[in-house]
């Protein structure tokens, strides 16, 4: 393969993904990993590529949002690995909200049977997950449904999160970095999640390796509004290290 061939299918990757790994593209591409660094810093002066830790990311990742059946076909056993990390913080009773995400939907698959729950969501995919479960009281907080994420958003879901109060609130994001804290491409669904920390006593994130290092164009949060951070074992450790110094508690999946 001849390097702009190869320099091509970089980019196919990254915009695909959101993110590649030098590691990880010098196995894939059967090349060393200063080739994959040189192939990088081409791809960057050509305007097309953002260095970051440890590999890069598509300069139109800040605008960029793949639509929830493209993001749920993907790292579906870190996800689910997470997902059941983040079981062992649900209450035996009380109240939970859960945000609308492809992890976040798994963590409600498994919500068990034996706890009577109330399950606060803005995403009608897990109401209708959750709605025939008897255990479990969903609310379902209305509102415009966004077609990237099927989550409902705007006025119509501030309102109520307003005045209710959670024991735990489980939250997706986009990106999370010690600079620019908490991050989505959407600012009305940045300001959906920015309703749903304050009406929790607790938040635990749940957030692949993929969105660690990231940020996007609305922040929802800082770092410390995080009681808990998922993620899984593929996570850089230089980045994870970064945000626990920070004050962030992480655990791995």
């Amino acid at each position: 393969m001849y390097a702009e061939e190869r320099q091509q299918e970089i980019l196919r990757i990254a915009r695909a993904q959101g993110r590649v790994e030098v590691a990880g593209l010098a196995d894939e591409l059967n090349v060393t990993t200063e080739t994959i660094r040189r192939d990088l810093t081409m791809l960057e002066r050509a305007g097309v590529l953002r260095r970051v830790h440890g590999g890069a990311i598509p300069v139109e990742r800040i605008g960029f949002e793949p639509a929830l059946a493209t993001r749920d076909a993907v790292l579906i056993e870190e996800k689910e690995r997470i997902a059941k990390v983040a079981l062992a913080e649900v209450p035996d009773e009380g109240a939970i909200i859960l945000d609308a995400g492809t992890t976040t939907a798994r963590l409600a698959g498994l919500l068990p049977a034996d706890r009577e729950l109330t399950v606060v969501v803005n995403s009608p995919v897990i109401a209708t997950t959750l709605g025939v479960r008897a255990n479990l009281n969903v609310l379902l907080l209305g509102g415009r449904v966004r077609g990237k994420t099927l989550a409902t958003v705007d006025d119509w879901s501030l309102r109520p999160l307003a005045d209710l109060y959670v024991d735990v609130a489980f939250l997706g994001t986009n990106g999370i970095s010690v600079e620019r804290g908490l991050t989505t491409p959407d600012p009305a669904e940045a300001a959906v999640k920015r309703a749903m920390i304050r009406a929790a006593r607790r938040t635990v994130l749940l957030a692949d390796h993929t969105k660690l290092g990231n940020d996007y164009l609305a922040r929802f949060g800082e770092l410390a509004d995080l009681d808990l951070l998922i993620t899984d074992t593929v996570a850089d450790n230089d980045l994870v290290g970064d945000l626990e110094a920070a004050g962030v508690r992480v655990t791995r999946a």
